[in-house]
């Protein structure tokens, strides 16, 4: 038996469309990475980018467990010496980009690298319920239905 590894004319993408709504940012995050990465298909090569265009709606309706929201804090690095800043969960969701807070979720899941960085450039994230892709005709993925544990009720 030899491995399987797929040619770049063997790889079909596809379009899916997940509605994030009441869904927990962790478990939406690692169903996301997966797919975009390729591995739920059973031709999945870890050099090539096998995974699917995603696109999120809702972003800024999604939910934290426990006390995240006001203790899971953003850091990040102006440059300058003492610059460091951060913000908490709740500041960014209700701040300018609330889909920054899934987008980094996604990202952090994902390992590092030049195929990382080209497969998140097929992850689009609105804080929205609307998006400028329905000329690809998304397949919706109902992530709540996956697992009643993905969907936060309150």
């Amino acid at each position: 038996m030899s491995t399987y590894s797929a040619k770049p004319s063997e790889i079909e993408k596809q379009w899916i469309l997940i509605d994030a709504n009441g869904l927990v940012v962790g478990r939406l995050a690692s169903i996301i990475a997966s797919r975009l990465r390729g591995k739920h298909k059973p031709t999945f090569t870890p050099h090539m980018d096998m995974g699917d265009n995603i696109i999120v709606i809702n972003a800024d309706k999604v939910k934290l467990t426990g006390r995240k929201l006001d203790q899971h804090r953003f850091y990040w690095h102006t440059g300058y010496p003492g610059g460091i800043k951060d913000r908490t969960a709740r500041e960014l969701l209700e701040g300018r980009f609330p889909n920054r807070v899934l987008e980094n979720a996604v990202r952090r899941m994902m390992p590092g690298g030049p195929l990382t960085r080209a497969q998140l450039k097929n992850l689009r994230v609105y804080a929205g319920s609307e998006h400028p892709h329905e000329a690809q005709s998304p397949t919706t993925l109902d992530v709540a239905a996956m697992n009643p544990k993905n969907a936060r009720v309150k």
